[in-house]
């Protein structure tokens, strides 16, 4: 009787934690976010304090969350991908800028497909959200703001894609995919025939999703980060031939 009565307890801790897990794998509860309050918990759950309390243990046990002192308890990374050397190598060597843009064609093409497939109503409204914000950001806005709503725009494709390996991965390499987007703005949105582009790719890409269009959709991802790249080796190319012909002005050669 006695083990009963202990085995009630665990269960539902175990039920809980399983339940958080989920939120978190969903893509609900992202890395680094801050877990609602223990009284939300216990809402939106429909647990006891003692019991949430126990599930949270658990989840501090296997490192899906942990609790700083005075602040809560935060989301850790599921995907502890340490970003440090790549980067290094993103700011130190042009060629890593290519390769990165060529996995974000490979990734945001397939994840716009299964977003056109899967996506519900909720993600879409999410999707049109951040489209908007994205359209109607200041002309004058500074480079980061521009480089943060564009890349929201993506992301929340990626989630509406409801593939948890997907959208863990592309958050495991959040830095670097944001500073992917960060040179593309930095570099074509100043170019009036470069950004005029780049809207109407957008534009496509979120009508196709929308739409419930997935073979559009795929293409429509694939093809504005392919030209993005393309555009990005067109302007260094450009850069270079002015370097050589200003060296050969000056007497350099």
């Amino acid at each position: 009787m006695h083990a009963e009565i202990e085995a009630k307890p665990r269960q539902v801790a175990d039920e809980v934690a399983e339940r958080i897990e989920r939120l978190i794998l969903d893509g609900v509860l992202k890395a680094g976010q801050a877990l609602p309050s223990e009284r939300r918990l216990t809402e939106k759950l429909g647990v006891s304090r003692t019991a949430l309390r126990e599930g949270l243990k658990l989840l501090r046990a296997r490192e899906i969350i942990h609790t700083s002192q005075g602040k809560g308890s935060f989301v850790a990374r599921i995907s502890k991908v340490d970003a440090g050397p790549l980067m290094h190598l993103f700011n130190s060597q042009p060629r890593t800028l290519y390769d990165l843009l060529e996995v974000r064609s490979l990734l945001e093409a397939d994840s716009a497909r299964l977003a056109a497939l899967r996506g519900t109503e909720a993600d879409f409204i999410m999707i049109r959200r951040r489209y908007d914000e994205m359209v109607h950001a200041q002309v004058d806005a500074d480079t980061a703001t521009h480089a943060h709503l564009d890349h929201a725009f993506h992301l929340a494709i990626c989630e509406a894609s409801h593939n948890p390996v997907l959208v863990h991965t592309l958050q495991s390499l959040n830095d670097l995919m944001l500073g992917s987007v960060f040179a593309c703005v930095n570099n074509l949105y100043h170019r009036e025939p470069e950004k005029r582009q780049i809207d109407k790719q957008h534009a496509k890409l979120f009508n196709a999703v929308i739409g419930r269009q997935p073979e559009q959709a795929r293409r429509a991802a694939a093809d504005h980060v392919d030209s993005v790249r393309q555009n990005l080796a067109e302007i260094e190319q450009e850069e270079q031939r002015l370097v050589r012909a200003t060296l050969r002005l000056e007497g350099w050669t």
